[in-house]
C-alpha cells in the first residue's frame, strides 16, 4: 500500500465516485451519507442537497465536513478530504444540477433528472479542502 501523491489524490478525487459525506451531529455520532459531487479545477468540493433535509441543517459556512471517496474492488484506492463549508448559495439547473446530473447519470439520464426533479429546497455547497488522506493498494 502507498500513500497518493498530491496530484493522484487530485485526479483520482476528480474522477467519478459516489462520495460518502460526515458531518457532526450534536448529541450523535456524525451524520454519514451518500453524496454527488465535483471536484473542481478551483481545488473546491461541489455537492447540492436539500436544505431542509439532516444534512442541509447541520452545514453551514465553516462547518467542517469529511468526504471520501472510494473504489470498492480489488486494488483498493480511497482519497479522504477534511475541510470547511466556504459558500452554500442557492442552485441554478443549467449551471450547477444538469452538469452534476450527467455526470452521474450519462447525458440521457441526467437530463431526465434535471428536468424532473423538484430543486426548489436545494442549495449548492462549495468546501475547500485542507487535510488529506489517502491509499493505492495496487502499488
Amino acid at each position: 500500500m502507498a500513500t497518493m501523491t498530491a496530484e493522484a489524490r487530485k485526479a483520482f478525487l476528480s474522477g467519478l465516485h459516489v462520495g460518502v459525506l460526515s458531518l457532526n451531529e450534536p448529541g450523535r455520532g456524525p451524520l454519514t451519507v451518500p453524496v454527488w459531487y465535483d471536484y473542481t479545477a478551483q481545488d473546491e468540493l461541489v455537492f447540492f442537497i436539500d436544505a431542509s433535509s439532516r444534512k442541509g441543517q447541520l452545514l453551514t459556512v465553516g462547518t467542517r465536513i469529511s468526504l471520501c471517496a472510494q473504489i470498492e474492488t480489488p486494488p483498493y484506492q480511497y482519497v479522504s478530504v477534511e475541510g470547511p463549508v466556504t459558500t452554500i448559495t442557492g442552485c441554478d439547473v443549467e449551471r450547477d444540477i444538469r452538469p452534476l446530473a450527467r455526470r452521474y447519470l450519462g447525458q440521457r439520464g441526467g437530463d431526465d433528472y434535471a428536468n424532473t426533479v423538484d430543486l426548489s429546497d436545494s442549495v449548492l455547497v462549495r468546501v475547500r479542502p485542507e487535510r488529506w488522506l489517502s491509499a493505492d493498494f495496487s502499488t
